[in-house]
């Protein structure tokens, strides 16, 4: 029983030996084939086909994950065409794939340069510096760590003068909003006061204009009692003033052109009583 288990564990063992020896031959196997993809996508890239080349060095990098040439040469085929972003995602991922510094030192210092072209100094810094740790004499990598930080700092010198100068503008226009706030509130009042000044002057005008008013009605008051004074009433005069010598009053006058009424129609009684005395009778016959 015993030596039945013993070799059943041996075959185990056996099987998974050969097992993993097959996976080993076969990452080999497709190690190589990466590589010979890598070769061929060289090829093309020297003979200015990049299609050709961007094609064998996907193939490469999916073939193997040990392959860290495939995706840094790509990602330097990304750097000539200008493709930065593409460049960087492939220098990151050679970098990760490395399992030796020179391979990491090439990594980050290609990733320094994408950082340099698009002006952030400060991780560009950090990359070189990432380069310089897993090759610190490399001169090429020393140089661009230093060109970066000069930058760097001149950058942020830079952001500080444009800061102040902004800040100073700001300050400007503060104050001369300020100043145009105060202006119109001095505008305001000065028109306020104006009209208030007109308001008076208007109101000293009404009241002048009265005050003439009254000393016309006065004047007028005065004028007009005078007249009445100098003018009699009606039906005063003949009582308060006394008649003239020579002149009849009225009621004389009156009584006078009465008594010769009565006189001139006493005398055409007379005259017409005559007239009826006086009268022929004709006495003729009809016959």
């Amino acid at each position: 029983m015993l030596q039945r288990w013993f070799i059943i564990l041996f075959l185990g063992g056996a099987l998974l030996g050969n097992a993993q020896q097959e996976e080993l031959e076969q990452m080999k196997e497709d190690l190589t084939t990466s590589k010979n993809l890598t070769w061929e996508g060289n090829q093309n890239l020297s003979e200015n086909n990049f299609v050709a080349a961007e094609v064998d060095y996907r193939k490469a990098i999916a073939k193997s994950p040990e392959n860290a040439a495939a995706p840094y040469n790509l990602g330097n085929a990304y750097y000539n065409k200008e493709t930065f972003s593409e460049a960087f995602g492939r220098f990151k991922e050679a970098g990760e794939r490395a399992s030796s510094k020179p391979e990491k030192h090439k990594a980050y210092h290609n990733m320094g340069n994408v950082f340099m072209k698009r002006k952030d100094y400060a991780k560009a810094v950090e990359a070189y510096k990432e380069a310089l740790r897993n090759d610190p004499n490399d001169e090429e990598t020393r140089y661009n760590l230093a060109l970066a930080k000069e930058l760097l700092k001149k950058d942020e010198e830079n952001k500080d003068q444009n800061q102040d100068q902004q800040d100073d503008q700001d300050k400007k226009d503060d104050q001369d909003q300020k100043d145009q706030n105060n202006d119109q509130n001095k505008d305001g009042e000065n028109e306020d006061k104006g009209d208030q000044d007109q308001d008076q002057k208007e109101d000293g005008d009404q009241g002048d204009d009265k005050e003439q008013e009254k000393e016309e009605n006065k004047e007028g008051d005065g004028d007009e009692k005078k007249e009445q004074n100098k003018k009699p009433q009606e039906g005063e005069g003949e009582e308060q003033q006394p008649p003239r010598p020579n002149q009849l009053s009225k009621q004389q006058i009156e009584n006078l052109l009465r008594a010769m009424q009565n006189a001139e129609k006493q005398v055409q009684e007379k005259i017409d009583a005559k007239k009826v005395k006086g009268a022929k009778v004709k006495n003729e016959k009809d016959w």
